[in-house]
């Protein structure tokens, strides 16, 4: 399989940051994790745990190497996938409990916060430009 962009810049930046390969290795890991189990409880402390790094030096080196911290990281593809899901036509309550978050309100509050819509208005957006 050919290597992304993130990929090729990872290795640009290996020669930059004085983190040791398998510190980015599993780092690399926990995020496979967060997007494979974006919708379950993704906890920072057990990431941190299974790439056998305190929180403080996790986050840190995760940061270098996305430009996010995990939670922003977790945050941002969970926006996502709610657009996505919003324009296959869930309800709003259907596309909160799908992508992880056990509370409405907070799942609102949010997704206004990163698109400026919130839920609604949003599924409202893009059903008026299906007409």
């Amino acid at each position: 399989m050919p290597k992304t962009f993130f990929e090729h810049e990872l290795e640009r930046i290996y020669g930059e940051i004085l983190f040791r390969p398998e510190q980015y290795a599993q780092v690399r890991k926990s995020k496979d994790f967060m997007e494979n189990f974006y919708s379950g409880k993704v906890e920072l402390d057990d990431l941190a745990k299974a790439a056998f790094m305190s929180r403080f030096h996790y986050v840190r080196i995760f940061k270098s190497m996305y430009g996010l911290t995990p939670r922003a990281y977790l945050r941002d593809l969970r926006t996502s996938k709610v657009k996505v899901l919003i324009k296959q036509g869930l309800s709003i309550t259907q596309v909160c409990f799908e992508v992880g978050y056990e509370s409405a309100t907070t799942f609102s509050s949010v997704f206004k916060k990163c698109t400026s819509y919130s839920p609604r208005d949003y599924q409202g957006l893009h059903n008026s430009n299906l007409e």
